[in-house]
């Protein structure tokens, strides 16, 4: 069988990051940044008052009470030239210029709040209160470099430094098509032999979840000629198409029976617990990736984490690779079949320690929606000791 990791390096091997776009900044999170941003000028672009308050002399308050004339006022964007003399203040608004003579701003807590005069009854040195102009960001620095995910700080500050539109790579478009003849919507009475479609939901929201742009198709039975026709329709608006299901060994795998013939998707055995049946290739003329991801539950789900994922971040133009994990010690014996590595579903404490859920079977839905971990145990490994040091990945 193939190893966990020659099955990821094969993946990331074969997918690209998508083309960079210029977008509004509207349309930019959750992006990824494709350019260099840098400051035009100076942020802030001049000295501007912290907070509501008097702009003085620091040496006309170094002993107080004292009382001081107001002779004007300043306010936020205001575009005029104002100065502040001796044994004067001026009123100054948070955001405002900071008057050209004063050195400190005194806030009005510390006053009587007079308009006219003001009684400032604590004193303060020069440069309180005061943002200097380029104390943020120097005129010509990089606030921003490629590859940078774009939340909404990042939004802030490629708006701060007046850029309206931006290059970056955008989300990926993600197409999840589920196949079985035994599928139900969600909300439709079952028949005989049938199930609810839970797949096709996990997996859309696991795209998202990831950064990329999820979209849910109409379930497809066992035809291969009907899935190819669905395949086909929904390539148009698609970036990458993960399935699931259809991709064992058994009669009835539209998936394997479709794509099998095309010479561009392998069908392989990873040796992996759960989740062995593996497909992955490329179809359409675009050479679009697919992902084809056996059909339990959890099978489909552990696959994501581990190959979908890294690829979705490598399109996006993000860091990709094997999920990161960390350590912690397992309450409970746990075993492991001889030459696969096993993903068993756990709950990870607070304290560093993490337990197996009840429930690793990979139908057992309801078990992976109460973990929030996988627990690896390696390949040469059948057996851990309870207190064992393991790593896991968090969920």
């Amino acid at each position: 069988m193939k190893s966990v990791d020659a099955h990821l390096a094969d993946i990331l091997a074969t997918v690209r990051p998508l083309a960079p776009l210029e977008l509004e900044l509207e349309r930019a999170l959750g992006t990824t940044l494709a350019e260099e941003v840098t400051a035009p000028l100076p942020l802030p672009p001049f000295d501007n008052s912290a907070m509501d308050g008097y702009a003085v002399r620091a040496a006309d308050i170094a002993e107080v009470p004292v009382t001081l004339p107001v002779i004007d006022d300043v306010a936020a964007g205001s575009d005029e030239l104002r100065a502040v003399g001796p044994g004067h203040a001026v009123r100054i608004m948070t955001g405002a210029p900071v008057p050209a003579g004063a050195d400190t701003v005194v806030p009005v807590e510390w006053t009587d709040g007079g308009t006219a005069s003001v009684t400032i009854e604590r004193t303060t040195g020069p440069g309180n209160a005061i943002r200097r102009a380029g104390e943020d960001v120097q005129a010509g620095e990089v606030v921003l470099a490629p590859g940078t995910a774009i939340g909404p700080a990042q939004l802030g500050i490629i708006a701060g430094v007046g850029r309206r539109r931006v290059w970056v790579r955008p989300r990926p478009r993600v197409v999840v098509l589920a196949t079985g003849a035994e599928l139900v919507e969600p909300g439709l009475p079952l028949g005989p032999g049938q199930i609810w479609d839970s797949n096709s939901f996990t997996l859309t929201a696991a795209v998202r979840e990831t950064g990329a742009e999820g979209f849910r198709a109409d379930t497809v039975g066992d035809d291969p000629a009907a899935f190819l026709d669905q395949l086909d329709a929904q390539l148009v608006r698609a970036d990458a198409v993960i399935t699931s299901g259809g991709v064992s060994m058994g009669a009835y795998e539209p998936v394997k029976e479709a794509l099998g013939p095309l010479g561009t998707v392998r069908f392989e055995k990873v040796a992996m617990q759960p989740g062995m049946p593996q497909g992955f290739g490329v179809v359409g003329e675009d050479r679009v990736p697919i992902f084809a991801l056996p059909g339990n539950p959890v099978s489909s789900y552990v696959s994501f984490m581990l190959f979908v994922r890294p690829a979705l971040r490598k399109m996006c133009g993000l860091p990709a690779g094997p999920p990161e994990t960390e350590t912690a010690h397992v309450i409970g014996a746990l075993r492991s079949p001889q030459g696969r590595r096993s993903f068993l579903r756990g709950t990870l404490a607070s304290d560093g320690t993490v337990s197996p859920v009840r429930g690793q079977g990979s139908h057992q839905l309801a078990a992976l929606a109460s973990a929030n971990a996988l627990i690896v145990v390696p390949e040469d490994v059948t057996e851990v000791p309870s207190g064992t040091a393991v790593e896991v990945i968090r969920l």
